[in-house]
């Protein structure tokens, strides 16, 4: 198993322990505590950078749709 097909099941996890109405909020949070981890680990430009990129991701999702 590689490393991301671990991560996934890690949060897969986390999620189907979590009532359904709770699974947003968590998403948000691992969100937030992955891009601060960034900054520690990569520097603010290379966080900022990765939250962009999620932030334009999510926007043209919500232009296809």
């Amino acid at each position: 198993m590689s490393g991301r097909d671990e991560a996934a099941a890690l949060v897969a996890g986390a999620l189907s322990r979590r009532t359904p109405d709770a699974r947003g909020r968590f998403l948000r949070e691992l969100l937030a505590h992955t891009a601060a981890g960034l900054v520690v680990i990569e520097g603010e430009a290379q966080a900022s950078e990765a939250v962009y990129r999620l932030a334009d991701a999510v926007v043209a999702r919500g232009c296809r749709l």
